[in-house]
């Protein structure tokens, strides 16, 4: 039973384990938020355009009742995210290669030192 404990110990201890916690819990809150954008903003705009409340759109069917509107309130959620999410992995990969360059240049800096300290140590011992 300790060495169980002690191994999920260090499961939840890494840092990706704790960096994807984090990204739930804001994950969550951007989710509420953006549903309140949609819900309490857009949609209301989308329904002044069209001149119906989207959240009120239903088609009864046998006496079912079938919510399109709230459907079609979920895939603008979904749409609003799945942009934010691209932006902002977008701009990631976009530092991600500055960075890059900027250790490819640091390296080729070193090998140019590093070559002409070889050089320098060729010339004294001859």
């Amino acid at each position: 039973m300790r060495k169980f404990l002690k191994e999920f110990k260090e499961f939840v201890s890494r840092g990706n384990v704790l960096d994807l916690a984090v990204a739930v819990i804001i994950g969550a809150a951007f989710g509420k938020i953006v549903s309140s954008l949609v819900d309490d903003i857009i949609m209301p705009l989308f329904g002044i355009i069209v001149g119906k409340n989207f959240a009120s759109l239903t088609l009864e069917v046998n006496g079912s009742l079938i919510a399109y509107g709230a459907f079609i309130q979920a895939v603008v959620d979904f749409l609003i995210i799945a942009l934010c999410i691209f932006l902002f992995t977008k701009a990631i990969n976009r530092f991600k290669k500055k960075e890059e360059k900027k250790e490819e240049t640091k390296k080729s800096d070193e090998v140019v030192l590093l070559e002409e300290i070889r050089d320098l140590l060729k010339k004294k011992t001859k």
